[in-house]
């Protein structure tokens, strides 16, 4: 961890090297990379070019023109899960912030209702781009768990893992706050899934607070960066050895845009359990077996919210 002369940075990881492929020198010291991070700080900054950058303009103006639509077509992004439909313009949610999901995310399947609720004529122009951006990012989270299963001896697990997988897109805007209007995006929190992998616009915002309690402005060190968080899911899978960081958005400083953010969302879907590897003298079993969907309600609960640790609340032993 950093000192008072060198404040802590959160650490990169570089996914753009061609031969990144199992079982080569760069794919072993890669995986001790981002093992070492997520260990330490649950998050690193993936410097990642399958994303081209025209790729990532195109994708962030039509997230401008989404969020042109009037609220009541916003609105129309509804899901019966918590936090996967339209967030926003509710008392308890900070001012600045709107969010849209798109669930089932990386297929036409999900991609298409989602388009198909809030453009009823339709808009094969976005459902085409937000199809493929998510299936971009969705390769990224798919390689950094092969990584996390590899390190810990489950390899055996990690198809049947992958197979049960299913991806929330969430796109996001956060507003200039207004005069005496308060600067706060997102309140303090650990995101439930099991990986998030999300990428911004020129305008930072997200911080990420350390295990011994400092928090890290994100600022990105490439255009094509994505910052890789560990949720809730993923600590408790590792049975504590992969950390779940705090994390919020603040939208202050001088700033002269909206911030806009998207990510993908990894969640299990059916029961997720320790994997025996990881269960020894040092580490005994500190989790019940559980759904992450569950978990995500309890969460949505004001007794979930109040929790200090949401998964070791609801499941832990």
């Amino acid at each position: 961890m950093g000192s008072l002369s060198s404040p802590p940075k959160i650490p990169v990881v570089d996914f753009s090297q061609e031969n990144l492929k199992p079982g080569t020198s760069s794919w072993v010291s890669t995986c001790k990379e981002v093992m070492q991070a997520l260990e330490e700080y649950g998050c690193f900054e993936a410097v990642y070019d399958k994303v081209p950058l025209e790729f990532h303009k195109a994708f962030f103006e039509k997230l401008e023109e989404l969020y042109d639509l009037p609220l009541e077509t916003k609105r129309r992004n509804v899901s019966n899960i918590p936090y996967h439909g339209y967030v926003g313009n509710q008392p308890f949610i900070p001012a600045v912030y709107q969010g849209m999901g798109i669930n089932n995310a990386a297929t036409l399947e999900g991609t298409q209702a989602f388009t198909n609720s809030i453009w009823p004529e339709g808009n094969e122009d976005f459902c085409k781009t937000a199809l493929e951006y998510s299936k971009l990012i969705a390769e990224l989270e798919q390689t950094v768990m092969k990584m996390v299963f590899e390190s810990y001896g489950a390899k055996q697990t990690h198809e049947s893992h992958q197979e049960s997988i299913t991806y929330l897109f969430r796109l996001m805007k956060y507003r200039l706050p207004e005069k005496n209007e308060d600067d706060l995006g997102v309140g303090i929190h650990t995101d439930k899934c099991f990986v998030a992998a999300l990428h911004q616009n020129e305008v930072s915002g997200l911080e990420v607070k350390t295990k011994d309690g400092q928090w890290i402005l994100y600022e990105p060190s490439s255009p094509s960066s994505f910052i890789v968080n560990a949720g809730d899911a993923l600590m408790a899978w590792s049975n504590d050895r992969i950390h779940a960081p705090l994390h919020r958005v603040v939208m202050r400083g001088s700033k002269e845009k909206a911030r806009y953010s998207v990510g993908i969302f990894s969640f299990h879907k059916g029961v997720v359990q320790v994997p025996e590897e990881l269960i020894d003298e040092q580490h005994p079993l500190r989790y019940k077996p559980f759904n992450n969907f569950d978990m995500l309600r309890y969460y949505n609960t004001e007794e979930g919210r109040a929790q200090e640790n949401t998964v070791k609340a609801y499941c832990g032993i």
